[in-house]
C-alpha cells in the first residue's frame, strides 16, 4: 500500500529537558546496542529517538526518501515508503493496518498534534487510502477486536536481509521502563524467530500509488 507522501520532513526532535534525562538516555542506547534483536524508541508520533544497530541492519535496503526513513519516522516508513515492503512480509494485513488502527487511536488522543496532522494530511492525498481509512478501517478493527490498536505480543513476518534468516517471523515486544514512560516514549523489540522451512522470495517494492486491498473502501 506504499504510496509517495508528499509532506515536509520532520521537523528535529527536541532533546529531552533535562541533564538526568539525557544521561539516562546515553546509558538506554549503550543498553539497546547490547540487544541482538532488532530494538527502536519512539515517542507518540513513531518519531525514532533511539535505535540499535540491530534495527539499522534490518532496513539497510530501505532507499532514500524525504519523509518516511525507518529510523526517522517507523509509521511513515510503514505506510509511505515504497521499500517497506521488501522488509516487512504480508505487508499490507500484518503491518499496515495494524499501524492506521494504531495511528487513528493516537490520533484520538493528540488530534491537534502537527505531525500526527501531517501523516493524517498525507493518507489524504490518496483518495482510496482516504476511502479505506475512514470506512474500510473500522470495519476491520471491529472484525479482529481491540487487539487491532495493540502490537505488543504480536507475530508478523519479515523478509531479513541477512541470508541465514531469510524470511522469518519477529514477535513484537513492548518493554517500556517507567523513566523512558515519564519521557514520553516507548520501546519495541522485534524477536527474531528461526527462519521459515519453506523459502519464500521478498516480494518487490511497489513504486506506484496503491491502497489497502485487504480494507474494503466504500462504494
Amino acid at each position: 500500500m506504499a504510496f509517495q507522501a508528499g509532506g515536509q520532513r520532520p521537523a528535529p526532535r527536541p532533546a529531552p529537558a533535562t541533564p538526568e534525562a539525557q544521561a539516562y538516555l546515553q546509558d538506554y542506547t549503550a543498553l539497546l546496542e547490547a540487544v541482538p534483536f532488532p530494538s527502536l524508541v519512539v515517542d507518540h508520533r513513531w518519531d525514532v529517538v533511539l535505535a540499535n544497530g540491530a534495527f539499522r541492519t534490518l532496513f539497510q535496503g530501505a532507499g532514500p526518501h524525504p519523509t518516511a526513513m525507518p529510523d526517522d519516522n517507523f509509521l511513515r516508513f510503514v505506510l509511505f515508503h515504497p521499500d517497506a515492503a521488501t522488509v516487512l512480509g504480508e505487508h499490507e494485513s500484518s503491518w499496515c493496518l495494524p499501524m492506521l488502527a494504531h495511528f487513528a487511536a493516537t490520533l484520538e488522543r493528540y488530534g491537534h498534534d502537527p505531525g500526527l496532522q501531517a501523516v493524517r494530511r498525507d493518507i489524504a492525498q490518496d483518495p482510496i487510502m482516504e476511502a479505506a481509512y475512514r470506512q474500510g478501517l473500522p470495519h476491520w478493527i471491529r472484525a479482529v477486536g481491540a487487539r487491532a490498536v495493540e502490537h505488543d505480543g504480536a507475530v508478523r513476518p519479515l523478509h531479513h536481509p541477512d541470508p541465514r534468516r531469510g524470511t522469518t517471523e519477529c514477535r513484537v515486544v513492548v518493554e517500556t521502563p517507567a523513566s523512558l514512560q515519564e519521557l514520553g516514549y516507548t520501546r519495541l523489540t522485534l524477536v527474531l524467530r528461526e527462519p521459515r522451512r519453506a523459502a519464500h522470495r521478498a516480494p518487490r517494492a511497489r513504486h506506484t500509488p496503491a491502497h489497502l486491498r485487504v480494507v474494503p473502501a466504500a462504494e
